[in-house]
């Protein structure tokens, strides 16, 4: 209506989506609809008693809640090395990798910058979208930074060959991985040097694993050795058990002949002592047989 503004009644819904973000108001159904002449004289609505009201700022401070949470749970994590040393004339890889809440995307996208040590303002020095690199061919680094980088495996890695001291200063990745877009970029700082230091750091680490090592190879050999002479203890007892069982089954073998032999000499003896009495026998009654005659 021409002239007119059209206001949400009192009662009208204001909707604020799950995840928190006030998505505003949805039209109203025609009850809810109340025509507002902009004649100042008219008053105000009346509110019913009880009735909540929403503020502007109450309404401001839950959209920027709301957005301060969506980007913290969609934020992109980019890392990389704190920093790297470099020879002169050398070749250094600088390491990019990220996170993201969302699948690798084929519109993702990598980009490094570079600011001179002591430089104020950083340039782009390469690019890959697409699935392709571009490499200025402009700069410091022209026909020196070759890709390395995987997007499948979440890598965005290039290399800088020939180094030179003027490559000294600090390298930035950014990632983008559509719809994750949002997120802080990551910074490694280059040292070029005649000759890379020696980094104690790394030189202890070295010493103290191969210390570890030594030890837990020796504890190895030594349950090796231990294991196979136990189980060569275990062979000689099982053998040295056989064979007292074998001399007890033999000694039982000799001691039942020796006592079946006393039987068969007392049963011979016992034989021959019956055959002789019985031949005496016949022999007295022939001759008393003869003496009757």
């Amino acid at each position: 209506m021409p002239g007119c503004n059209w206001l949400l009644a009192q009662d009208s819904p204001l909707i604020l989506a799950p995840w928190g973000i006030l998505s505003g108001f949805q039209e109203p159904p025609a009850q809810f609809l109340v025509p507002h002449s902009p004649n100042p004289a008219d008053p105000a609505p009346a509110m019913a008693p009880g009735a909540p009201s929403s503020s502007p700022s109450s309404i401001l401070a839950a959209l920027l809640f709301s957005s301060l949470v969506l980007s913290l749970a969609q934020a992109i994590v980019v890392y990389t090395d704190r920093e790297v040393h470099g020879a002169v004339g050398s070749r250094v890889t600088l390491h990019c990798s990220f996170w993201s809440s969302e699948w690798v995307s084929d519109d993702i996208s990598f980009t490094w910058r570079y600011q001179p040590e002591g430089g104020r303002d950083a340039i782009s020095i390469f690019h890959f979208a697409k699935g392709q690199p571009y490499i200025d061919e402009v700069g410091t680094f022209k026909e020196r930074i070759q890709w390395v980088g995987d997007p499948r495996w979440k890598d965005g890695s290039i290399v800088i060959h020939n180094l030179d001291y003027s490559d000294n200063g600090t390298f930035t990745c950014d990632v983008k991985n559509p719809p994750d877009i949002v997120g802080k970029t990551s910074k490694v700082t280059l040292y070029v040097f005649e000759k890379v230091p020696t980094r104690y750091g790394v030189v202890l680490g070295a010493v103290v694993g191969g210390v570890l090592g030594a030890v837990l190879l020796l504890l190895l050999l030594f349950y090796l050795v231990r294991y196979c002479w136990l189980r060569r203890q275990a062979a000689l007892r099982r053998r040295l058990s056989a064979m007292e069982k074998g001399k007890l089954h033999k000694s039982g073998k000799d001691s039942k002949r020796g006592r079946q032999t006393p039987v068969l000499y007392a049963m011979l003896d016992h034989s021959r002592s019956t055959k002789a009495a019985s031949e005496k026998k016949s022999k007295g009654l022939g001759e008393s047989r003869k003496d009757k005659k």
